[in-house]
């Protein structure tokens, strides 16, 4: 059993105090190199938990036209609703992530697996899939170490993601991220799954 509950209450606490230590003011290079070189910009993507939604910025400029933000916290979509007011290319859903119905064509993920308690792992793999069209993926990063202290966020290893989803996608890419931000660097592994 969890000493928190990881709920939307303990989300919005966390925004209203400004403890957001996963807000990296920016997209991060694993993201942005990839979706640099992805082809169609009209593809429906997800970004799950997605906080300030610098992933989606990138896209923007980028002249993706089919952008999904969802966050459990609505002091998290308030923002994101001043801020993406003028975007047509962006729809913004304040709801949990495991109630979320629709398909997908890619999933970005960008710190929310590790905000989700390790026993609501199957269960995210199991939801992914349901929302992924055919070919769907998911890409982004895991946390490739273990925390010392009770997250969010929580650690993993890269044998232990395979394990996990394995069942359900095809594991294009699980390597050592190269390109992390300094203070995640090694302690991050890059992810391609395609839905099987």
């Amino acid at each position: 059993m969890d000493p928190i509950e990881l709920n939307q209450e303990f989300w919005n606490e966390r925004w209203r105090n400004a403890e957001t230590g996963w807000d990296v003011g920016y997209a991060t290079d694993p993201i942005v190199e990839f979706m640099s070189k992805y082809e169609n910009k009209n593809d429906k993507i997800l970004i799950p938990g997605c906080g300030n939604a610098y992933e989606a910025e990138f896209l923007i400029e980028k002249e993706f036209t089919n952008i999904h933000l969802i966050d459990i916290a609505t002091e998290a979509i308030e923002k994101l609703k001043a801020k993406f007011s003028k975007h047509n290319s962006i729809n913004i859903i304040c709801q949990d992530f495991f109630e979320l119905d629709g398909q997908y064509d890619l999933m970005i993920e960008q710190t929310f697996f590790c905000a989700l308690p390790p026993h609501r792992r199957k269960d995210y793999v199991k939801k992914a899939a349901d929302l992924l069209t055919e070919n769907g993926r998911i890409v982004g990063v895991l946390f490739d170490r273990n925390f010392e202290i009770q997250g969010p966020p929580f650690g993993g290893t890269k044998d232990e993601y395979l394990k996990l989803f394995e069942k359900h996608f095809e594991i294009k890419t699980m390597e050592k991220c190269y390109n992390s931000i300094p203070p995640r660097a090694g302690s991050e592994v890059f992810i391609e799954l395609i839905k099987k």
